[in-house]
């Protein structure tokens, strides 16, 4: 069986509900901490390490929520928000993948911000390398990723970490 590889709005919203990988498994936060719109590719293969990759994209109109608040009078993304999406993005794969539990971010390597996303821009662009995957008593995956507004790269982000956890009582 060949796996889905492009998600729409609508299927992003699915998996925020918890429908998409059943319940107890990977979900992807509900508006308006979705900070996805579409994924527009996923696989298994390819990437920079040949392991995986996702490539999604977010729409920017000047009334998203954050702009009203960060900061008022000098409106910009906090670039926190693109770094979970990132996040998201990993945990989506091991859903994806079929890997069972909840996903948590576990931290990441080095964070660069080198550009902002204003209330001018059309899309940001996410593009995600998986490094590693591992399965086992702990499922988890690796990978860098790239942010970029309007194709310019403005954050970049090294060993990003996500699990996936049948029970997070005592996490």
């Amino acid at each position: 069986m060949t796996k889905q590889d492009a998600f729409t709005r609508e299927d992003l919203l699915r998996c925020s509900r918890g429908e998409l990988f059943g319940p107890g498994n990977a979900q992807l936060p509900a508006p308006n901490m979705l900070m996805v719109d579409r994924i527009t590719h996923i696989s298994e293969e390819g990437g920079k390490y040949g392991k995986g990759e996702l490539v999604a994209e977010l729409d920017i109109t000047p009334d998203l929520w954050f702009f009203a608040c960060h900061f008022e009078g000098d409106p910009v993304m906090p670039g926190c928000l693109g770094l979970d999406a990132m996040w998201q993005l990993v945990g989506f794969f091991l859903g994806w993948q079929g890997l069972p539990g909840r996903g948590r971010a576990l931290g990441s390597g080095e964070v660069k911000f080198f550009g902002q996303v204003l209330p001018t821009a059309k899309k940001i662009t996410y593009n995600i390398h998986i490094k590693r995957v591992l399965k086992g008593k702990l499922n988890m995956a690796i990978a860098d990723g790239s942010v970029a507004v309007d194709g310019r790269e403005i954050y970049t982000a090294e060993g990003l970490r996500v699990g996936v956890f049948t029970s997070t009582d005592n996490f």
